[in-house]
């Protein structure tokens, strides 16, 4: 029986999670779920699950839930410190850190310093702090596994390979990164500035949370993506390719130096990835529908279009850039989407304010957490001071 921790809990991600343990309780118990403020969905995942532990990380949230539980099993803690705490429990063997964006570093971090078995759904961990959460996990001898569909895909293509090993030992040539493309694949670039918060949320093959939405809408996400694999699989961005896919079937794909091609392909459900992870190097069931090759009929490929989709190569820019350029793109592209989201941007804004704040910025080596916060804030000052300047 393996120990739980998830962060994120009452997010899309948490939500596949929760569907995979509950279809293993003899392998799998929750020891952790955490969380930033939703009370009605945590009673819920405490009633269902009796972790030992919940977290809240808004300390006001934490109250309610300990007045809704009374004197059940679980016991609720608040703050975001908790969350740092709880990773490193010892009854904890695995940590899904499904938290989305920056707030989501310094537990991840905590997870790796523990040695834990860390499934890793943030991705901003690693676009903000790479050398540090690499430096992380080789210090605590942490096993690292990638939860998002693309980079789990290559990650499976890779049998016999680790994180933060360079992948080009492995015979790697290059990386190949599925996207769907998104919502706005096909909608003309004049009209992308006109296109609304309910729209950019709609995408076609996934359901995921508005913030991760909308980077998919952007290409940002797989922006963000590439500058992810370059930390995990330890290439150069030139190394790594977008590849627009609109199917979502295959999830990516890995190149060898003798010519052959690996591919992943699965139904677009997280459960997919998640299930691996959880069991690796073993295979366990996901609860997903088996792919149907028939009903898939046709896999199409086609190149970004990087003109209509700008935050692609802000992303490689960044990458390229060093020190804490990423960490720049990460908390401008945060303030961005929100303030689109809140309709105080459009959305063809959010690439020009992340641009102006990648130009903005001075990149310092990104040798210390203390570095890469104060870069972080600093990034987040001038997108709120930008978005300000046009409302």
């Amino acid at each position: 029986m393996r120990g739980v921790a998830l962060l994120g809990a009452t997010g899309s991600i948490g939500d596949s999670t929760l569907a995979v343990l509950a279809m293993h309780p003899d392998r799998y118990r929750l020891e952790v779920a955490a969380a930033r403020r939703n009370v009605s969905r945590m009673a819920e995942i405490c009633k269902q699950f009796q972790p030992p532990v919940a977290v809240l990380t808004d300390p006001a949230a934490a109250a309610e839930l300990r007045r809704r539980l009374g004197d059940g099993p679980t016991r609720v803690l608040g703050g975001a410190d908790a969350l740092e705490a709880v990773v490193g429990a010892p009854t904890v063997d695995v940590v899904v850190a499904g938290i989305v964006g920056a707030a989501g570093l310094a537990s991840s971090l905590a997870a790796a310093e523990a040695g834990k078995t860390l499934l890793l759904a943030n991705k901003e961990a690693l676009v903000m702090a790479g050398p540090l959460f690499m430096a992380a996990v080789r210090r605590g001898g942490a096993t690292l596994i990638p939860i998002d569909s693309e980079t789990n895909a290559m990650f499976q293509c890779l049998p016999g390979y680790r994180c933060g090993e360079p992948a080009s030992a492995h015979g790697v040539r290059r990386l190949l990164l599925t996207a769907s493309g998104g919502p706005f694949l096909r909608t003309p670039g004049t009209e992308l500035a006109q296109v609304t918060p309910e729209q950019a949320c709609a995408h076609p093959r996934w359901v995921m949370g508005r913030k991760i939405s909308v980077d998919s809408a952007t290409l940002m996400n797989k922006g963000l993506e590439v500058i992810e694999s370059a930390w995990l699989f330890a290439l150069p961005g030139d190394a790594i390719e977008v590849v627009v896919h609109p199917q979502s079937v295959v999830h990516s794909l890995v190149e060898y130096c003798d010519g052959s091609v690996l591919a992943q392909l699965a139904s677009p459900d997280m459960r997919v990835p998640i299930a691996h992870a959880l069991a690796w190097p073993q295979r366990l069931s996901s609860g997903a529908r088996a792919l149907d090759l028939f009903d898939v009929a046709r896999l199409e490929f086609e190149p970004p279009d990087r003109t209509r989709f700008p935050c692609l190569d802000l992303a490689y820019r960044a990458l390229a850039a060093g020190g804490t350029a990423c960490t720049v793109l990460n908390a401008a592209n945060e303030v961005a989407v929100q303030a689109f989201l809140d309709g105080r941007i459009g959305f063809a804004d959010i690439a020009a304010l992340v641009a102006a704040a990648l130009e903005a910025a001075s990149a310092t080596p990104a040798d210390s957490l203390e570095a890469i916060l104060a870069a972080d804030a600093a990034a987040r000052r001038f997108a709120l001071s930008w978005v300000q300047s046009r409302c």
